[in-house]
């Protein structure tokens, strides 16, 4: 291998360069006059095949390389040698840009491929660009961001959780319509009779229900469910058309939908059998089987074992194997917000089958009531280590009878539900934001009162320990309940901007962990010095500013991803604000997840400090980029709500 020296740099006539400029994004885009200056300053190289141009985190960037012939590889390497190539580059790509905007050595090897000739951009004329050029800026750091997430996500995964064994994992790869056979269907009008027959024929578990006359158009699905339950069950004649027995309308999902996030639709909906869409047309049926087929520990596993669990007792086993559900979805590839809504499903099913088996032990509530979920659980954004943070809300009692009714009934299913949370290993909250206490057992009277009473009158201290409720959603029981109460609490918010100003300069008390000079702000001394809180200090800014603009603004979600894409989408905050802050919270996410992972792993209870120095280098530059974006949030809201 022959290592780049420099010696081969020639002067390159400028119509050549304005000519290769020209035929390039996003340098096509800049006026004539700009290129003719670029012109003038570039020159052109020589590099044999088998040229070493850069070497990661030793090469120093003086120039932007444009290929103009030929073709190099962009690979790693580790300290056993192991080489995990990138990708290969051909004409018009580029090589060091993301060195030169960020100010450090080359971040990859590069090695020619073939012989290859490349002009060379001095990197005071490429910045300069950068910095006066919108356009052309946006171009490359668009792609920085899309390239080096999921180079970073890359590193977390193959070198922070070790490999458990050698079965493959699809959930990550594989896109649905990849899994779809032939098309099975049957005419709205054939009998059940016939219908059945087909399925027996076919040996499959369901049939599509199209039109009689259009065959194109489908406008059902029947299950071998549905025959047993609507007709044996039933006794319904079975020469009645399947239209009177089908599922209608039904639910679909894109052919190029990863089979993971067609699994999350199916747990979420309890719908099993999804037809499969490409270019407006149903092509066929994925089902739940299907996917289960992909993965020896697929979560659906799980889920099917929650729902058959017919003792609360027998559940407390199976919430203690979600960790390593979710250690096989972050080693294959899953990205923070795919692993905490499968975290914040899972959990929801162990709660809702836990509640339900309850009921029936204790009998019927006197009244209709919903457990809500606060906090990050209200968000959907558990990890390893998430306490309790719950409520009840019920309907108001009609007299004083049913009133001292559902208190007691309430009291004793509060206490019994926490004992049975606690025992499928989620700790009571240290707050005391439970259930079980009664001020937080009451109906949506009283819940209204409270939040008027928070939003009218902002005092700092009660708005600290209050502002956990405002991220509540319905975790299981009559959702109606929570969904009058977070309309009430639009309403009241509206137009409320002293509520709002002191909860954006609360939001604001939270220091960004950088230094002057952009290192770590790390703890100084006791258990964890020389760590940062990466939920404290790093994901809550995040949480908190995209909660004050959704109260701003009447976004009903409250899941902090979700919450910035209904902004983006409203027009409340820039598209690429939206982007930049999304890449920062997912990655601060995944980092935290992948530490908890290894901490239990280890048999240590799991805790949201970070040391910095056991961070890979890229691992540090994508952390310190993400919490640079606490500095632009923070903009926002001081414009928003400036200090009176």
């Amino acid at each position: 291998m022959a290592t780049f020296k420099g010696s081969d740099v020639h002067v390159v006539a400028p119509d050549v360069a304005i000519s290769f400029f020209k035929g390039i994004m996003p340098f096509n885009t800049l006026d004539a006059e700009t290129l003719s200056d670029l012109a003038r300053h570039c020159r052109i190289d020589f590099f044999p095949k088998g040229t070493r141009i850069l070497t990661a985190d030793t090469t120093e960037l003086t120039h932007l390389y444009l290929i103009q012939r030929g073709g190099v590889k962009a690979f790693l390497e580790d300290d056993n040698g192991e080489v995990t190539l990138k990708d290969f580059r051909g004409e018009g790509a580029s090589v060091g840009a993301l060195a030169i905007i960020r100010g450090t050595r080359a971040n990859l090897n590069i090695e020619t491929v073939e012989d290859t000739f490349c002009f060379l951009l001095p990197r005071e004329i490429f910045l300069d660009l950068i910095e006066k050029q919108a356009g052309f800026a946006h171009y490359y750091l668009k792609s920085f961001s899309e390239k080096i997430v999921t180079t970073a996500y890359s590193e977390l995964r193959h070198h922070k959780v070790a490999p458990r064994s050698n079965e493959d994992l699809y959930l990550f790869s594989i896109r649905v319509g990849d899994l779809v056979k032939t098309l099975r269907k049957v005419a709205a009008s054939a009998t059940i009779q016939e219908a059945a027959a087909f399925m027996s024929e076919y040996r499959v578990g369901c049939l599509l229900v199209h039109d009689t006359i259009d065959e194109e158009e489908i406008v059902g699905i029947i299950t071998d469910r549905d025959l047993r339950c609507k007709v044996v069950a039933a006794g319904l004649d079975y020469k009645e058309p399947v239209a009177t027995i089908m599922n209608s309308p039904v639910q679909t999902v894109l052919s190029q939908s990863l089979c993971f996030d067609v699994l999350l639709k199916m747990m979420a909906t309890g719908i099993h059998h999804l037809a499969v869409e490409r270019g407006g047309r149903v092509i066929g049926v994925i089902t739940s089987h299907d996917i289960m087929l992909l993965q020896g520990h697929s979560p659906y596993y799980l889920f099917r074992e929650i729902r058959a669990q017919q003792q609360i007792a027998g559940l407390y086993p199976l919430a203690q194997k979600i960790p390593e559900v979710i250690r096989g979805l972050i080693g294959e590839g899953a990205k923070a917000g795919n692993i905490t809504q499968m975290i914040a499903i899972l959990n929801d099913y162990i709660l809702g089958q836990m509640l339900t088996l309850l009921e029936k032990e204790m009998g019927p509530p006197p009244v209709p009531y919903c457990w809500l979920l606060l906090g990050s659980e209200g968000r959907r954004e558990q990890t390893f280590k998430t306490d309790q943070d719950n409520a009840i809300l019920y309907a108001d009692p009609v007299d004083e009878a049913q009133k001292q009714a559902a208190e007691t009934y309430f009291a004793a299913f509060a206490a019994k539900a926490i004992d049975h949370l606690v025992n499928c290993g989620y700790p009571l909250c240290p707050g005391e934001i439970m259930a079980i206490n009664p001020l937080w057992c009451q109906p949506l009277s009283v819940w209204t009162h409270y939040f008027d009473h928070w939003i009218a009158a902002p005092e700092p201290q009660e708005l600290l320990n209050s502002i956990i409720f405002f991220d509540f959603r319905a975790g299981f029981g009559e959702t109606t309940l929570a969904e009058e109460l977070r309309a009430h609490l639009n309403r009241q918010i509206a137009g409320r901007d002293l509520f709002l100003f002191h909860l954006a300069r609360q939001c604001m008390e939270t220091r960004v962990p950088l230094s002057f000079f952009k290192n770590f702000i790390v703890e100084k001394d006791g258990e964890h010095k020389n760590r940062l809180d990466i939920k404290r200090q790093g994901l809550t800014p995040f949480v908190n500013f995209a909660r004050v603009l959704a109260l701003k603004f009447g976004v009903k979600e409250t899941n902090t991803l979700a919450r910035l894409k209904a902004l983006m989408e409203g027009e409340q905050i820039q598209g690429e604000l939206w982007s930049a802050a999304s890449e920062a919270y997912e990655l601060q996410m995944q980092q935290r997840l992948v530490h908890q992972l290894q901490q239990i792993e280890v048999g240590i209870l799991p805790d949201n400090h970070i040391d910095p120095a056991d961070l890979s280098d890229l691992e540090r530059r994508m952390l310190k980029d993400a919490f640079a974006v606490i500095e632009r949030l923070y903009g926002v809201l001081e414009r928003m709500y400036p200090v009176m």
